[in-house]
C-alpha cells in the first residue's frame, strides 16, 4: 500500500471543559474510501470539521504526505488539497450550472475595454467535468441547478471539487437525503473519484451505502475511535452493532452549542429569546 496522504495521530479536541474528540488516530491512503462510520452525534462532524480548518485540535498532530501541518481556516485546507462537499452539495439553486461551478472564480474574457464574465467556457468545462462522472442527463450549463435531482446536485458539487484540484475529498453524508435510485448514483460517483486516485472520506450511518464503496472503515462512539478495519474484516450486522454506542454524544453536542454561544452572548434556547 502507498504511503498515506493524511494521516490523525492521537487528535483531540475539546470545547471549554467538554471534551469531543478523544485520542484519534487514523491514516488514509491514495485512491481508497475510508468509511467514517457512527451514529448522529458521535462526532464525526466534529473531526472533519478539524481535518477541514474549520476548527484547530487541541493536541494531537494532521500529517500531509508525511508532514505536520496546521490550517487555520477552511481556505488553507482547500488550498493543500483537502476539498469538503457537504450534505446539500454547497451548489446554488438560483445559479446556473456553469456559475455555480466557478463560483468565486470565474473565467474571464475581455469585451472591449472591459473584463466580463466568459458564460460560454464556463460552461463548456462545467458540463464536460460533470458528464466525464457519467452525468450524462446535463448538458446545458445555463441550466439552473435547483432544476436538478438532490444526486446530480451533490455529483456536480463533487466534479467541481475534483476540476479544482482535491486530493482528499470529504462526503459529509452524501446519500443521507437521497431515494435510492440517487443514492446509488452518488455511489458511483464516489468509485470513479477513488479510480482517479483520490483519498475519500464518505462520512454515513448508513451501513449498506459504506459497505457498497469503502476500503476502510473507522467507527466513532462517543468522540472516541471504537474499531478501524479493512473491507471484508466485520459484516454489516457486526457494524452495526458497534455503531449502537452512541446515543449519548448528542447530548454532549448540543451542551457544546450551548457553551459556544454563551460565550458569544447569544440566547442559547428560545425561552431566552422572551
Amino acid at each position: 500500500m502507498s504511503e498515506p496522504i493524511l494521516e490523525f495521530r492521537n487528535v483531540n479536541k475539546s470545547f471549554g471543559p467538554i471534551d469531543v474528540l478523544h485520542d484519534i488516530s487514523l491514516r488514509v491512503h491514495p485512491g481508497e474510501v475510508l468509511c467514517l462510520l457512527g451514529d448522529n452525534g458521535a462526532g464525526k462532524s466534529t473531526l472533519i470539521k478539524t481535518l477541514a480548518g474549520v476548527h484547530r485540535p487541541t493536541s494531537g498532530q494532521i500529517l500531509m504526505d508525511g508532514q505536520s501541518v496546521e490550517f487555520n481556516s477552511p481556505k488553507e485546507a482547500s488550498d493543500r488539497g483537502i476539498s469538503t462537499v457537504h450534505q446539500f452539495g454547497g451548489t446554488f439553486p438560483l445559479m446556473s450550472i456553469g456559475r455555480s461551478f466557478f463560483v468565486g472564480v470565474e473565467p474571464t474574457k475581455t469585451w472591449g475595454l472591459f473584463t466580463v464574465y466568459d458564460r460560454k467556457r464556463a460552461n463548456e468545462i462545467a458540463v464536460k467535468a460533470v458528464q466525464e462522472f457519467g452525468i450524462t442527463r446535463i448538458d446545458d450549463g445555463d441550466r439552473l441547478v435547483g432544476g436538478l435531482s438532490g444526486g446530480e446536485r451533490q455529483s456536480l458539487a463533487i466534479a467541481r471539487a475534483v476540476h479544482f484540484g482535491a486530493r482528499v475529498l470529504i462526503l459529509d453524508e452524501p446519500t443521507a437525503a437521497l431515494g435510492v435510485k440517487e443514492a446509488a448514483h452518488v455511489l458511483r460517483i464516489v468509485l470513479e473519484a477513488r479510480k482517479r486516485g483520490l483519498a475519500v472520506i464518505f462520512i454515513t450511518h448508513q451501513v449498506i451505502h459504506a459497505l457498497t464503496v469503502g476500503d476502510h472503515f473507522a467507527v466513532l462512539i462517543r468522540g472516541a475511535l471504537a474499531a478501524d478495519f479493512r473491507r471484508g474484516e466485520k459484516n454489516r450486522d457486526e457494524i452495526t452493532d458497534l455503531m449502537a454506542g452512541g446515543e449519548q454524544m448528542a447530548e454532549l453536542e448540543a451542551e457544546i452549542e450551548a457553551h459556544q454561544r454563551a460565550r458569544m452572548g447569544h440566547p442559547s434556547s428560545v425561552a431566552e429569546l422572551g
